[in-house]
């Protein structure tokens, strides 16, 4: 009997995971072919720099090109419409009706698919041939979980792969750094020259910093991306963000860039870039959006009354993962956890460290302290 498999996503873009999970898939389930399918609007994707349907058809084309049995379809995009995996899983079940099929997702897709739109309706035409995640942890729960509930069995695919993130790879796209760890030549190149998810000007920051500050830049741009939904922000205003956040650190007074700015009273030195930051990010590099401009103002010091957007990049320019400082790996588990306690945890190690080196607190941070500790702790 001949053996079928679909493996859909929004592969925006695909990347070396992508390709090793589908052949893992072809040797373990003994596919004659697997039918790559990008989507054509996901239902779970939006706020996402994204790349047309065609240029993730072509960057599936080129990156799949080394597995014999891959075919890359265009279905999803010429039905039309939300792409629903049972539509999807209903069609090729007509054509391939004679044939063993298999529908293959990662760990954390198994983990929603009770949340899926008619997963039964997928489980009545496919079955589900899954992969675990790169620690492995949960997910013999999640596939005993689906099993129990749908009353299915779910094949798995014995192959533990590295920690590649899509997110990752968009944000140093868009900052112009080199990401050819991730995906293959011919994808890296194309991206490169279509200037796929590029945000227009930030990769001029990069000529204003200290290689080292940069570095901390894209790290921060990284974690603010990964984490941009939480704060109600979509990618490009999280990276943009992020990529301009120390974008006047090292300017000196009488630089060009500051022509006609006013610094606020009583701003300790060391934070002054903070303005000077929001200043440069609207008047040089042309942020209008406020909640960026917002954002970068008080990344250092925070604010009494903090925006989501503030929270989060005051708290991924304090713990990104090059900072290593007594205290950073507790306040980390906070910041998955919920942005509020981890900012009430941070502002206080914050003021305690302050305290114990004798440097001045700025009465911002002891208003963003106090506000956040009335609101939420007394």
């Amino acid at each position: 009997m001949e053996k079928i498999a679909i493996f859909g996503g929004a592969f925006n873009p695909v990347h070396r995971e992508h390709v090793n999970l589908a052949k893992a898939a072809v040797k373990e389930l003994g596919l004659d072919k697997i039918i790559i399918m990008p989507t054509a609007v996901s239902p779970h994707k939006s706020g996402k720099l994204s790349a047309d349907f065609w240029r993730r058809y072509e960057m599936c084309r080129l990156a799949f090109s080394c597995v014999p049995e891959a075919e890359v379809s265009n279905f999803e995009l010429t039905r039309g419409g939300v792409s629903y995996t049972y539509l999807t899983c209903n069609h090729f079940a007509q054509i391939y009706n004679n044939a063993k099929r298999y529908f293959i997702i990662g760990a954390d897709m198994l983990e929603n698919f009770p949340h899926w739109k008619n997963p039964e309706q997928i489980l009545a035409t496919f079955n589900l041939a899954a992969c675990a995640r790169e620690d492995g942890k949960g997910f013999d729960d999640c596939r005993r979980t689906v099993e129990r509930l749908f009353s299915t069995k779910v094949e798995t695919i014995h192959y533990v792969g590295e920690k590649v993130s899509s997110t990752e790879i968009r944000t140093l796209a868009a900052l112009g750094e080199n990401f050819g760890a991730y995906v293959n030549s011919q994808v890296c190149q194309y991206i490169e020259q279509s200037g796929l998810y590029a945000i227009d000007g930030v990769k001029k920051v990069r000529e204003m910093l200290k290689l080292e500050r940069w570095e901390h830049t894209v790290r921060v741009a990284v974690m603010c991306a990964k984490n941009a939904a939480r704060a109600g922000l979509d990618e490009e205003q999280a990276i943009t963000m992020a990529a301009l956040h120390d974008c006047a650190k090292y300017l000196p007074a009488d630089s060009e860039y500051l022509k006609g700015f006013t610094p606020p009273a009583n701003v300790p030195a060391p934070v002054l870039h903070q303005y000077t930051g929001a200043y440069v990010a609207e008047h040089t590099f042309g942020v209008t959006d406020k909640t960026i401009l917002n954002a970068i103002a008080c990344h250092t010091t925070g604010r009494e009354n903090m925006t989501d957007a503030d929270k989060l990049l005051y708290l991924c320019d304090m713990l990104e993962e090059g900072r290593n400082f007594p205290g950073v790996d507790g306040l980390r588990k906070l910041f998955k956890k919920d942005l509020d306690e981890c900012l009430y945890a941070a502002l206080k190690h914050q003021i305690e460290y302050l305290k114990t080196t004798g440097a001045p607190v700025d009465e911002r941070t002891e208003k963003a302290y106090n506000y956040i500790k009335d609101k939420n702790y007394e």
